[in-house]
């Protein structure tokens, strides 16, 4: 089963969010500020983080960057009251793979984490259009990376992959290839952008934006 981690400074709010997932997930942690959610998180490595936006002590954006720093690969949705444009562009440029309201339904909470969990991305339609909008001069007009060109079309599906925290066997069933295939193609990511380990090739992409 999915396991979730829960961020909110408000724990009625926590409350309420848990008793519409418990039944189709595994809460395995909650937290109030980022500190303590970089901390469960760490800890408890879960699928998914619900993470409110605005925090005592920060922003969704530094939960995110602070999992990064700490090598901790996972999926975020973003879980706010606020539907400015500029909170969902920043948590989205963070890393964050979804951003819905509190104003959303119990089932549509539960869909929009199973389909995060799956990879996908996942926003209300108002929401949607600030994104598209935010990024389609950047989709438009592409910023050369002598690096990320160095790959093949299918070791940039591997990295991506890699970087999200996807194991070889999972990346092998999404992408239709052997493991012993995409254990060569990690190999030839990491030896052509000269990094180390996993951990190294999702702080490269998370500072590229490409996760």
């Amino acid at each position: 089963m999915t396991r979730i981690v829960l961020v909110d400074d408000h724990a009625l709010v926590r409350a309420g969010v848990r008793a519409e997932l418990e039944n189709d997930f595994t809460i395995v942690g909650e937290a109030g500020d980022v500190p303590d959610a970089v901390d469960v998180i760490a800890r408890e490595k879960p699928d998914v983080v619900v993470c409110d936006v605005h925090l005592p002590s920060g922003t969704a954006a530094n939960v995110i960057a602070g999992c990064v720093e700490r090598g901790v690969t996972t999926v975020f949705l973003a879980l706010s009251v606020s539907d400015a444009a500029e909170d969902v562009i920043e948590v989205i440029r963070s890393g964050a793979r979804g951003y819905i309201t509190k104003a959303t339904s119990g089932d549509e909470l539960v869909d929009a984490v199973k389909r995060v969990a799956t990879g996908d991305a996942v926003f209300s339609p108002r929401l949607a259009g600030f994104v598209l909008d935010a990024f389609s001069t950047e989709l438009e007009t592409p910023t050369a990376d002598p690096e990320l060109d160095q790959l093949t079309n299918r070791e940039q599906e591997v990295m991506r992959l890699l970087a999200r925290g996807y194991a070889y066997k999972e990346i092998a069933r999404r992408l239709t290839i052997s493991i012993k295939t995409v254990e060569s193609h990690a190999s030839a990511v990491l030896r052509k952008l000269q990094l180390s380990n996993r951990n190294e090739l999702t702080r490269w992409a998370a500072d590229r934006r490409i996760l």
